[in-house]
């Protein structure tokens, strides 16, 4: 691998930055691989996984000794563990040390695609927080959708709006997440034909572009509020450079993460650096840890006076088929009374009552692509469900399972059909190691898979 000597000469100056290590270990065949369990779905590990070591500064990131086929996993498509960088999941930490689990807090997750972060977050915010995971491509948004529906949770929201969209929500989010985008080069080694795509060019236009994402969506953090910065870049303009234009543009303050708790970075090998303005970040070398190249840093947005957010009028959910609603969804959905929901267009989402006022602000003000968990359609008195429901945390243990070994669950996700035999017959929910894939509807004579199209595998495990 042959890294762009423009990069390597750049980083001479930056902090902790080692060239024959930082060239060595390019050289390597392949980057370690990483999960982390969903803690809605599992607390053990897979068994069949290869051996795994903890992620030091994620309680439920492990690497794996090898890398194995996740498409051809049924647990990885059922939502019990996400694969990624274990650099990344460094936020984990931040989030403990920064709040109280038992905050109820609203947080944005600007640039969320394809969803590390926002499932990561959704794993450490209590139920009457909110997640509201942006992704201005159309197509990346899809697939924000999938992960965090493969997540479960109730009290997430998608939306696919501009960054300059979000000054509607003035003081709305106690907490922004910005993983910006950047030049890359964090991701060499997962990624070589990005070294390809690099340039001192490009840095600077990705300089300007994270300028513009944050001053567009600042507003829209509170007064007192905290923003989390990232990259996967090294280099210091969208690193180190971008700090201080927080700090003199914005007028935030940075935050020393020191100051929150022992956190053993440098037996870690995370880089503790500062900014030529005295600026905190937090940089991943992967000479030095056991992840890719990443760099974090937090601010507080300073107090100035609370703009306050007009919340629209609350219509109310109580349609002329209410009854109807609460029989068909309070065969599927556990402790229904715990939830409300709303209709769109014939379908039907559930969420958290604690959130009606924030759904119909969001709904106003941006353009919702996901809100809660989607139920389905309602055809007379029976639902018609969503494939999103079988893998939600909401789904009841009274749902009839159809129970599949490894190669039925593979035709499934394959979206082939299939026979197992059941002894009842109506809509059921495809079961691997007790772990939720989808719905199918067993009749008579065979088995309709509604596995939905546009997740299904598209080719077959090597002999």
């Amino acid at each position: 691998m042959n890294l762009p000597q423009a990069l390597l000469d750049s980083l001479h100056t930056v902090q902790g930055f080692q060239l024959d290590s930082f060239v060595q270990v390019h050289q390597q065949a392949q980057a370690p691989t990483s999960i982390r369990l969903n803690p809605f779905k599992t607390s053990t590990l897979p068994a069949h996984l290869p051996l795994a070591t903890p992620v030091p500064w994620c309680k439920t990131g492990y690497y794996l000794a090898e890398r194995p086929s996740f498409t051809f996993d049924p647990l990885f498509h059922a939502g019990a563990y996400y694969v990624q960088e274990a650099s990344s999941m460094f936020l984990a930490l931040i989030f403990e040390q920064l709040f109280d689990a038992d905050q109820a807090l609203n947080v944005l997750d600007l640039c969320a695609a394809p969803g590390g972060k926002s499932t990561l977050v959704a794993s450490l915010l209590n139920p009457a927080s909110l997640l509201v995971s942006n992704e201005v491509i159309k197509s990346r948004a899809a697939v924000l959708v999938e992960n965090l529906s493969k997540w479960g949770c109730t009290n997430t929201f998608v939306t696919s709006n501009d960054p300059s969209d979000f000054t509607r929500l003035a003081g709305y989010f106690d907490v922004m997440l910005v993983d910006a985008p950047c030049s890359g080069s964090g991701l060499f080694r997962r990624d070589p034909e990005a070294i390809a795509e690099w340039s001192p060019e490009n840095v600077t236009l990705c300089y300007q572009r994270q300028q513009r994402i944050l001053a567009d969506a600042w507003d829209a953090l509170k007064e007192g509020g905290t923003l989390i910065y990232s990259t996967c870049s090294y280099s210091k303009a969208e690193n180190e450079d971008m700090l201080d234009w927080v700090t003199t543009q914005l007028g935030a303050s940075s935050l020393n993460l020191a100051r929150y708790g022992n956190i053993p970075l440098s037996d870690w090998g995370i880089v503790a650096c500062e900014s030529e303005k005295g600026a905190y970040g937090y940089r991943f070398f992967p000479d030095k840890v056991q992840g890719e190249g990443f760099f974090v840093a937090v601010f507080q947005k300073n107090n100035r006076p609370a703009k306050y957010i007009n919340y629209p009028r609350v219509k109310t959910q109580k349609t002329k088929t209410f009854r109807e609603e609460s029989s068909a969804f309070g065969s599927v959905v556990e402790n229904l009374a715990d939830y409300t929901w709303f209709e769109k267009n014939g379908d039907y989402f559930l969420y958290n009552p604690t959130h009606e006022k924030d759904l119909y602000l969001l709904q106003k003000n941006l353009y919702l692509k996901k809100a809660g968990v989607m139920l389905g359609k309602l055809a007379g008195k029976n639902l018609v469900p969503e494939h999103e429901l079988a893998l939600s945390t909401v789904l009841s243990a009274n749902v009839p399972r159809l129970n599949v070994d490894y190669e039925e669950a593979l035709a499934y996700l394959r979206r082939d059909d299939f026979m197992v035999a059941s002894p009842t017959q109506g809509w059921q929910v495809v079961s691997y190691k007790d772990f939720a894939l989808g719905w199918v509807k067993v009749l008579p004579n065979r088995i309709n898979n509604y596995y939905p199209k546009e997740w299904r595998i598209l080719s077959r495990p090597s002999a």
